[in-house]
């Protein structure tokens, strides 16, 4: 037993210290540094409400959540782009309008959008609360809800 922790310890040390030579001599982190000296203080936030219905359809909405949560329910037209996958698959990302990104609570989705934001899209936006918040809120609704014009049905 203690050799498997003398191995699992030498990997995690391995491990950390590939990633602390990367940062300190990597062109990401004068990246990540650069954004951040910039940032907007919000962060490219979008919160729910602020959304009109009809801004839908004209947003590349972004799932950041897997494939399973995606199958079960997400906002219409939304494209399913795992959080960690958005570098990889940045071909299929617009930079001509606006992109929403989501996923449960925003935390993922706000990784995402850093990354995204650092790689060069400064049309990213993070949904504020993720898509639970959307749904509490009144999801394609949220918006005339809040201003209290939303059509009754």
């Amino acid at each position: 037993m203690r050799f498997i922790h003398t191995i699992t310890g030498l990997c995690l040390c391995a491990t950390l210290a590939s990633f602390n030579a990367i940062a300190q001599s990597s062109d990401a982190t004068e990246a990540m540094a650069d954004y951040l000296a910039f940032a907007d203080y919000g962060g490219g936030t979008v919160f729910p409400e602020q959304m009109p219905q009809d801004q839908y359809a004209k947003t590349f909405v972004i799932d950041a959540r897997d494939a399973q949560q995606f199958a079960t329910a997400h906002i219409d037209n939304a494209h399913n782009i795992e959080w960690r996958e958005v570098l990889a698959k940045r071909e299929q990302i617009p930079k001509d309008r606006m992109v929403l990104i989501y996923c449960n609570t925003g935390s993922l989705s706000a990784q995402a959008g850093f990354a995204l934001r650092v790689a060069g899209w400064s049309n990213v936006r993070i949904l504020q609360g993720g898509y639970q918040e959307w749904l509490a809120k009144g999801g394609m609704q949220a918006n005339a809800r809040a201003a209290g014009t939303q059509r009754s049905h």
